[in-house]
């Protein structure tokens, strides 16, 4: 008997003290370390001829400057139940998470992906934590209040448990005189 294993994914988010994550469609403060560790994270393969995919919403998308989009070294995968077409420099379009995992765990994608970020927006934060596949959270806790309108959703501890991961640096860190912290939770294993 073969067991079929569940996909993985991974969310990673910077979060404010109230968890806040966006305000007007875009990022609250302007951090190029936590950038660039986002960007570090979700393109580094083991592999070098696999590329890591990011799923996001579309406002999350549309949000990304249109000289930025995609996402480079990445596959980028925008989820929409409106949306008809893949929006020019994506590419896929998909309707929830579990299409956009099925999309990119079935071949011939599959051997062309090593990993799967989540990254954005709310909604589907919420949609990806509440999956089977959910397994890891890279949640960036920014040590300040900021005015918000998108939220990051509680993180459960009866569900995840915070873990160490040699790739994230454990102490806390400050860039313009604001200071963040790298955290790392896993799904606890029932």
């Amino acid at each position: 008997m073969t067991t079929h294993r569940i996909p993985e994914i991974s969310l990673i988010a910077a979060a404010c003290e109230s968890l806040g994550i966006g305000f007007r469609g875009d990022l609250p403060w302007k951090l190029r370390k936590e950038m660039a560790y986002f960007n570090r994270m979700t393109t580094y393969t083991k592999n070098p001829d696999k590329q890591n995919a990011v799923i996001m919403g579309r406002k999350t998308w549309f949000s990304i400057p249109a000289k930025r989009r995609p996402l480079p070294k990445r596959i980028n995968v925008v989820i929409s139940r409106e949306m008809k077409e893949v929006p020019e420099g994506a590419d896929y379009l998909a309707n929830s998470i579990e299409e956009a995992v099925r999309l990119l765990t079935s071949p011939p994608t599959a051997e062309k992906v090593e990993r799967l970020w989540v990254i954005g927006g709310s909604g589907i934060y919420k949609a990806a934590i509440e999956s089977r596949m959910c397994h890891r959270i890279y949640l960036t806790r920014i040590m300040a209040k900021f005015d918000c309108d998108t939220f990051f959703p509680e993180i459960s501890t009866d569900k995840f448990l915070m873990v160490s991961d040699p790739n994230v640096p454990e102490e806390i860190q400050e860039e313009n005189g604001i200071k963040y912290k790298f955290e790392v939770y896993e799904k606890k294993i029932n």
